[in-house]
């Protein structure tokens, strides 16, 4: 069976049990698959690359609604009450 390996850098779990740090300092920060009997069983992210990961996700949440929302009817606010309802919250 194949599997599509979506890293560079690849380590078995093994490895990661002897040394886990050590192990992850040789992606060098960048991501890397954990394999288990030569098959995919995780990958392992730094904390920048995971954050970047959750705003790239964010931002294409952000766009489907712009799309979603993109031909609807306006909706008319007054600044001065929507600032009055904020600073009561």
């Amino acid at each position: 069976m194949t599997f599509t390996m979506l890293a560079k850098v690849a380590a078995s779990v093994t490895d990661l049990k002897k040394d886990p740090m050590g192990t992850f300092r040789e992606s060098g920060g960048d991501p890397m698959v954990i394999l288990n009997r030569n098959e995919p069983a995780f990958y392992i992210l730094s904390p920048e690359r995971y954050e970047l990961l959750l705003e790239m996700i964010d931002d294409a949440e952000s766009a489907r609604l712009v799309n979603e929302r993109r031909d609807s009817p306006p909706i008319k606010a007054d600044i001065d009450e929507l600032i009055a309802t904020a600073e009561k919250s």
